[in-house]
């Protein structure tokens, strides 16, 4: 198993903006997790859909033009697997499909439902660009519903160096007013379980902070420990001038490094980017008490070859 992206190889720094132009081809990432992923969707559509979509009502025409740009992408980029009936969009060989005419009152949904990407259309407003609208079923510890409505300097307001009135904070809000192309970045973090559903509160986050506790239910870090990697996209709506943000999560098992053909390099890389990590950081990313016992798991993976 190779990972698609691994941004912990160095190409990509932790609590960094990191943003690169992104081939219009590439907007999406297909692989064949496809079902499986879409899966999921329906299940929390279907047990908790308040948790994993939301919504201004006044954006139901940006969340159509989404709808329609996804669409168009699709049958374009992979019309092996997708391909337009009338006015469905037809998924090969799954039996799924969307109404891209009809889509109901939030056509955002229907979007979300073709790929394997959250979906996240943000606004500008007087305070700023604000979540205006997303459907939110891979979470890496964040929830949708507090963030419902928020400006992005309070959004990032959680992550150490990110918040109101810090330089990074101005830079992003710089970089949203003059978005033009297609731009991508890479987040990392490790979790103890293979769950792509992984909301966390603030109040959640603040109270993991405050504990010295491992993560991870035994010594044995590398057997619970996932590589949770976020592959994201922005790029400015046409008609609207809405900002449509997209998250694609990969997990792929620590253990799977040791199996890794690249392992020599990506290891140490690895290593090296967890201890450059200061207090704030590890307590953000929940991986305090873990730090050491990751970076001796790495470490030996590089001197094993």
């Amino acid at each position: 198993m190779i990972p698609a992206h691994t941004p912990y190889d160095g190409t990509s720094k932790p609590f960094a903006i990191g943003l690169k132009q992104a081939e219009a081809r590439d907007w999406i990432e297909l692989d064949e997790h496809l079902e499986a992923y879409l899966a999921q969707k329906d299940r929390l559509y279907a047990e908790i859909p308040d948790k994993v979509f939301v919504a201004e009502p006044e954006t139901r025409a940006a969340q159509q033009e989404v709808l329609d740009l996804l669409v168009a992408h699709l049958v374009e980029r992979y019309p092996e697997t997708y391909r337009l009936e009338g006015g469905r969009c037809v998924i090969a060989g799954s039996g799924r499909f969307v109404d891209v005419t009809n889509a109901g009152d939030n056509p955002l949904i229907a979007a979300s439902k073709l790929v394997q990407e959250d979906l996240i259309l943000m606004r500008q407003g007087e305070n700023g660009w604000r979540l205006a609208a997303g459907s939110l079923c891979f979470p890496s510890s964040w929830r949708l519903t507090e963030k419902f409505g928020k400006a992005i300097h309070d959004i990032h307001g959680p992550v150490p160096g990110f918040g109101p009135g810090t330089r990074m904070n101005e830079l992003i809000a710089r970089m949203f007013d003059k978005l033009a192309v297609l731009v991508e970045r890479f987040n990392w973090s490790v979790q103890a379980n293979g769950e792509l559903y992984h909301p966390l509160s603030d109040r959640q986050r603040l109270a993991r902070s405050a504990e010295t506790d491992s993560t991870f239910p035994c010594a044995d870090v590398a057997a619970h420990a996932f590589i949770r990697v976020e592959r994201q996209t922005l790029r400015k709506l046409p008609i609207s001038g809405d900002i449509l943000f997209t998250i694609r999560i990969y997990l792929d098992p620590l253990a799977v490094l040791a199996r890794n053909p690249d392992r020599a390099q990506l290891a140490p890389s690895f290593a090296g980017q967890l201890m450059s990590l200061d207090r704030d950081q590890l307590d953000y990313k929940g991986l305090t008490a873990d730090r050491d016992r990751l970076v001796g798991f790495l470490n030996g993976i590089a001197s094993a070859g």
